[in-house]
């Protein structure tokens, strides 16, 4: 098995989800007409952990909180070798006007944006969306879409891959930079 480059593990993992949520205090005060909505399947694992945070640091117990599914909106859904399954979509709330602040793991092409973007329409006309990416891929861009909220900047050529491995199914908390993304896999 080929190991990458870990760029970030353990204590400074989450201090970075620590500094993520102050930044989100200072922007949001007490969340008030605020929702934090996960992008499925990566994103929620960074959700989970900063609308917990949250709420303990201010504590509140109502911050609304969403998981959303977005594989029917992909551009690649009908492109893909086999069908992509889909993950569950917990969003009982409408964000019409509501300040939506969206989540995910990695910021890379930003098609994944651009289609939790889309979803979103199912569910009102937010007023404001900013999004948190705890990596942010920034030379890979395919689409105009930037982060609001950034864990770690990762330069990276095209070739390069990088994971974020969560706790809650890797076993441990950590970011790794493979040289190529086939590396992940060996």
């Amino acid at each position: 098995m080929k190991k990458g480059k870990i760029i970030l593990e353990n204590e400074r993992f989450e201090l970075m989800i620590e500094r993520l949520c102050h930044q989100l205090i200072e922007e949001y005060d007490d969340f008030k007409n605020t929702c934090i909505i996960g992008v499925q399947p990566r994103g929620v694992f960074l959700a989970d952990r900063i609308h917990n945070r949250l709420c303990s640091i201010l504590k509140i117990k109502k911050l609304e909180y969403g998981k959303l599914d977005i594989t029917f909106y992909r551009d690649d859904f009908r492109t893909r070798a086999k069908p992509l399954a889909a993950n569950s979509m917990e969003m009982d709330f409408l964000i019409e006007n509501k300040k939506v602040i969206l989540v995910d793991d990695v910021l890379f092409s930003g098609r994944t944006i651009q289609a939790a973007m889309s979803a979103l329409n199912d569910y009102g006309r937010p007023q404001q969306v900013e999004l948190v990416a705890l990596v942010d891929r920034r030379f890979n861009r395919h689409l105009p879409i930037q982060s609001d909220y950034i864990g770690v900047t990762v330069d990276a050529v095209d070739e390069a891959y990088v994971q974020v491995q969560w706790q809650e199914t890797d076993g441990k908390d950590c970011i790794i930079l493979f040289s190529r993304k086939e590396d992940k896999y060996k």
